[in-house]
């Protein structure tokens, strides 16, 4: 008896422990957000992402190195999808992120971002013509309701549509990097992915700044000091803590923990930003987050009930 209680006392600490790394990892999520901001204030958007994977990628390799992971043996299709994610999710994401928050706050940013879960869906449904459920539907009326009540606000003047558009189509390219995923013949472990990500990203980035925004002869140390974070801490220790938490708890509750982003980008858009919170903010938020811990809820449930 004693032996079992303390079995389950192990369990439970174990989940505990899930719940802490899941939620750590998605407060660095909304930190890029801020992080972003700094950057979009004193450095090209292409030089930045570039910079950041750059930073990022050798420690990829370490933990590859430590963890004796090895490359997979992929078809060429494989290789072209993949290639396509890094150009996508990786630096489509990036850059679109830092050039609209260039033009709209980080707390509208931060709302926007949190449908990521909810426009990956969406876009399963339409894309890979996956049967729409009732939740999914009703989801997607959240959140759109949220990114409303941020589109259609007072003060969103000439400045903040475009914004929030572009912060918008980072969330689209995102989106697109999940739904290439599901079309991989071959699975690729969640660290290598991240490495191929970031390497093959940095030569993508690379390219793009060179042509597109010369070299830059000098960067704000505020700027700099943003994408040594971005790369350091969302980047690689957001992974780490992700995939920590996600081992401890199943997949259908580590989803749940997506809707922290959007709220800890909020608090720290006001806290650190000094951005005035507004309730048509507040309102967004609590929208998206009805979409996604709803979503994440029913799914939960579903699988409870095979």
């Amino acid at each position: 008896m004693v032996f079992l209680l303390r079995k389950q006392e192990k369990a439970m600490q174990r989940h505990l422990q899930g719940y802490l790394y899941l939620t750590l990892a998605m407060i660095t999520v909304g930190s890029t957000v801020i992080a972003s901001r700094v950057i979009a204030s004193g450095m090209p958007p292409f030089t930045a992402t570039a910079l950041r994977f750059a930073a990022a990628f050798p420690f990829f390799l370490l933990l590859m190195g430590m963890t004796g992971t090895r490359l997979p043996s992929l078809p060429l299709r494989d290789w072209i999808i993949v290639f396509v994610q890094a150009g996508a999710g990786s630096v489509g994401y990036t850059t679109l992120l830092i050039s609209g928050l260039k033009l709209t706050t980080a707390a509208d940013a931060g709302v926007i971002i949190g449908t990521l879960p909810v426009v990956a869906g969406a876009l399963s449904v339409v894309v890979l013509r996956e049967k729409p459920r009732s939740s999914m539907v009703l989801a997607i009326v959240l959140a759109t309701t949220g990114v409303l009540f941020i589109a259609l606000s007072p003060d969103a003047g000439s400045g903040s549509l475009p914004g929030n558009a572009l912060v918008f189509g980072a969330v689209i390219c995102e989106s697109l990097f999940i739904l290439l995923n599901k079309n991989l013949s071959t699975p690729i472990s969640a660290l290598t992915q991240s490495a191929l990500m970031t390497g093959i990203g940095f030569g993508v980035a690379m390219v793009a700044a060179v042509l597109a925004e010369g070299v830059p002869r000098e960067f704000s140390a505020g700027a700099m000091s943003a994408v040594i974070y971005y790369a350091l801490v969302p980047t690689v220790v957001g992974f780490i803590l992700w995939y920590a938490g996600a081992e401890r708890v199943s997949g259908v509750e580590a989803s749940l923990f997506t809707a922290v982003a959007p709220v800890s980008a909020l608090l720290m858009a006001f806290v650190i930003l000094g951005e005035p919170l507004h309730s048509n903010q507040v309102a967004g938020v609590g929208c998206v987050l009805a979409a996604v811990l709803g979503l994440g809820l029913f799914q939960r449930r579903a699988m409870a009930a095979k």
